[in-house]
C-alpha cells in the first residue's frame, strides 16, 4: 500500500498497518463469502428476486443488488431486530394449547364374593307402617372405605321383566359383590328419624332402617301386608 493510499484510509505516515475502516470493510467481506458457501437461500423465507432481477428482503422491506448483499443485511442490526419483533408476535398470536388431560387409571378390583346378611321386619303398630332392617357383613372390606347403598326402580335394570310393583336395594362395598334385594314399590319415609345408616367399623357390619309410608290412614283396616324381601340370587343389576 502507497503513502497516499494509507493516508487516504486514515494510517498513519510510515505505520505501515491497514486503518480499521479497513479492516472492517474486509471483515465483512469474509463474513459474506462465508455465508455465501453455508446459508441456503433457498430456505430463507424472506428472501426473494423480483422481476428486476434485484434481491429484496420481506421483513425490512429492503432491496438488494447481490445475493452477497442480501446476506451481509441479514446479519445487520436492523434485520435481528426484525426478526426478534417477528418471533415475539407470532408467540402472541399462537393459540394456547389444552392441557393434556390426565388418564384416572381404573381400580381394578378382585370380588371375593357375596357378604353375609340378615334381614328383619319391622312394624310400628301406632301408626300402621311396615319397614325393613338390613344389615350386611363386610369382615374383608378395603381399608379406609364405607359400604354404600342405592334404590333402584324396576326400570332400570336389566335381568326381570319389568314391574310397577317391585323395586330395588343396591348394596356395595369392595372387594365384595354388589348384592341386590327386591322389595315392594312402596314410598320410602325418608323422616331422619325413621330411615337412618349406620357402620359399625368393629364388627365391620352396615344397618340401614328402610321404613315405609303407611299406605292408608292410621288405624284403617284392611291395610294391604308388605310381603318379604327377596335377595337376588342371580348377578346384580347393572346401574
Amino acid at each position: 500500500m502507497s503513502f497516499l493510499d494509507a493516508r487516504e484510509h486514515g494510517s498513519k505516515p510510515g505505520s505501515g498497518f491497514v486503518s480499521s475502516q479497513q479492516e472492517a470493510v474486509d471483515r465483512r467481506e469474509r463474513l459474506r463469502r462465508l455465508a455465501l458457501e453455508t446459508i441456503d437461500l433457498s430456505k430463507d423465507p424472506y428472501f426473494m428476486r423480483n422481476h428486476l432481477g434485484q434481491y429484496e428482503c420481506r421483513l425490512c422491506l429492503t432491496l438488494h443488488t447481490n445475493e452477497g448483499n442480501y446476506l451481509a443485511h441479514t446479519q445487520g442490526k436492523r434485520h435481528q431486530q426484525n426478526l426478534a419483533k417477528r418471533a415475539a408476535r407470532d408467540a402472541a398470536e399462537q393459540p394456547v394449547a389444552p392441557a393434556p388431560q390426565r388418564r384416572v387409571a381404573i381400580k381394578k378390583t378382585v370380588r371375593i364374593g357375596r357378604p353375609g346378611y340378615r334381614v328383619t321386619k319391622q312394624f310400628d303398630a301406632d301408626l300402621g307402617a311396615r319397614g325393613l332392617l338390613f344389615q350386611i357383613e363386610y369382615p374383608e372390606i378395603e381399608e379406609g372405605t364405607k359400604p354404600r347403598h342405592r334404590v333402584m326402580s324396576s326400570y332400570e335394570q336389566r335381568k326381570e321383566p319389568w314391574s310397577k310393583e317391585w323395586q330395588y336395594l343396591l348394596f356395595a362395598a369392595e372387594p365384595y359383590e354388589v348384592i341386590g334385594f327386591k322389595i315392594p314399590s312402596l314410598e320410602v319415609d325418608k323422616h331422619p328419624e325413621k330411615l337412618f345408616t349406620h357402620w359399625d367399623p368393629d364388627n365391620k357390619v352396615y344397618s340401614l332402617q328402610l321404613p315405609f309410608k303407611p299406605p292408608a290412614a292410621p288405624g284403617r283396616p284392611g291395610m294391604p301386608a308388605v310381603p318379604p324381601p327377596q335377595q337376588q340370587l342371580a348377578p346384580p343389576p347393572r346401574f
